[in-house]
């Protein structure tokens, strides 16, 4: 009987083993130990350097349009995500920050994520450009005076496709 116990936990503890691995299934891991954050990214994408914009950079090498990129803005150091607003709010207030007034964001979802202590703000938009839509997802945090932003983005047309995945990578992003 005991035996019998024993093996069913053994299958048990084996299948949820193996279903967290799943998760992470076609993802790799960066750290950035300078900056305090890591996430997980696609298999096949490569790093490139971009001058004067994100900390980092990750793209397909075959949809080179599809990325995710971390931004680290410096902020007061006494504020809290919270303090900046809801997620509603603060993923209104970052959608016309867009740099180039070529695009008009619209901020489709916001809702609030808890990691041990730190919160995070997952945000959703649909970003119109002149010759394309994007979708967006991005998660945004406040650490140690720096607002901290991850933001997967790909064209509008392979979102369905890639929408689990680009989860997988914005819910991946913590920061420490």
């Amino acid at each position: 009987m005991v035996k019998q116990f024993l093996v069913v936990i053994l299958i048990l503890l084996s299948l949820s083993l193996s279903a967290c691995v799943a998760t992470a299934v076609g993802l790799k891991s960066f750290v950035d130990t300078t900056d305090g954050y890591q996430f997980l990214y696609p298999n096949g994408w490569v790093s490139v350097k971009v001058n004067n914009g994100p900390d980092v950079v990750f793209h397909d090498l075959i949809e080179e349009t599809e990325n995710v990129s971390v931004m680290i803005n410096q902020v007061s150091s006494d504020k809290t995500l919270a303090q900046l607003g809801t997620p509603t709010e603060v993923g209104y207030q970052l959608s016309k920050r867009i740099p180039n007034s070529d695009r008009e964001a619209e901020l489709v979802s916001a809702e609030e994520r808890v990691v041990g202590n730190t919160s995070y703000y997952i945000l959703e938009y649909l970003v119109k450009l002149p010759n394309q839509v994007r979708h967006d997802l991005a998660s945004v945090t406040v650490r140690h005076g720096k607002l901290y932003s991850l933001n997967a983005s790909t064209p509008s047309g392979r979102w369905e496709k890639v929408a689990p995945q680009f989860h997988q990578v914005v819910n991946s992003f913590t920061v420490y």
